[in-house]
């Protein structure tokens, strides 16, 4: 567990300056025990959308929640582990990012697993003829030599480079183009609109796949990994100082279908800044996506 200390010169400081705002230090205490930050990187979706919902729903606990952007899993799971912010809610932990929580298990709290199907993959659109991975290599120049990736932090950039790709020789064919989600969007989107073929890192849940109709190629020798949990993570500590938003997270589930139209809803129907309003607009629409929504 990490703790925070004062001096006692800065504790008569701090004091003194609550005295002179008209609050106590009591009063100080009591607002920091109702606010709770979710940390979350703007491009993982997954992480940002179910973190907007939990926004959601912890304000109609009666917390005041702030939603902090951070560049990369390294630094947010560092946040975390930290206490700079109290909630990860797009933590996959068993294999994707493991290597960030290895080491400081102590440091997290992990609240509970909100979608039990996560899986990274390699994607085509479904208009490519090509459908295994195995088939790749013979075939890389239809690709120029080139596998479209995400941002370099992610840790299925490291699996798909160090794991899935020699696996089925495909590091001696191509190489993974590192960039960022909303890159690899776009020359998916320029891909398709003239029917190029593209491979692509790609996950599930992600709303893209339906979007632009990516395909997952079949993995033969299972290299890149069976299905693992996107878990609701939080700093130590959190549990004692927060118990109903934790047993709220420890109940809280999405399936494919609901996550996917709150995900697209965010994503491609409402503007940065306007997440909450996309969060009520869902709701309003689907008052019995999961057991326990808080739907006023």
């Amino acid at each position: 567990m990490h703790f925070r200390t004062l001096t006692s010169a800065l504790a008569l400081t701090a004091a003194a300056a609550l005295a002179l705002a008209g609050c106590s230090a009591e009063d100080a205490a009591d607002a920091s025990a109702d606010s709770i930050t979710i940390g979350y990187v703007p491009s993982w979706s997954d992480g940002k959308t179910s973190g907007f919902l939990l926004k959601d729903q912890f304000e109609k606990l009666g917390y005041d929640v702030e939603m902090q952007e951070l560049t990369e899993a390294a630094v947010l799971y560092t946040s975390l582990a930290e206490g700079s912010i109290d909630v990860f809610s797009g933590a996959w932990t068993e294999r994707t990012q493991a290597e960030y929580v290895a080491g400081r298990e102590d440091d997290f709290e992990d609240l509970g697993t909100w979608y039990d199907n996560g899986t990274i993959t390699l994607s085509v659109p479904d208009y490519v003829d090509i459908t295994s991975l195995e088939e790749l290599a013979p075939n890389a120049d239809r690709f120029d030599g080139k596998i479209i990736g995400i941002e370099p932090s992610a840790g299925q950039m490291k699996h798909t480079e160090e794991v899935g790709m020699p696996a089925y020789g495909l590091d001696s064919e191509f190489s993974l183009v590192s960039s960022s989600t909303a890159a690899m969007l776009a020359s998916v989107s320029d891909a398709v609109e003239t029917g190029d073929d593209i491979v692509v890192t790609s996950w599930r849940p992600f709303w893209a796949n339906e979007v632009y109709g990516l395909r997952d190629l079949e993995d033969p020798k299972g290299v890149m990994g069976t299905p693992e949990g996107i878990h609701v993570l939080a700093t130590q500590g959190f549990t004692e100082r927060f118990s109903d938003a934790a047993d709220y997270a420890a109940d809280f589930k999405l399936n494919d279908e609901a996550f996917s139209t709150l995900e697209n809803a965010m994503t491609n129907e409402y503007e940065v800044g306007e997440e909450a309003e996309a969060v009520d607009a869902w709701i309003d629409e689907h008052p019995d996506a999961f057991p326990g929504l808080l739907a006023e």
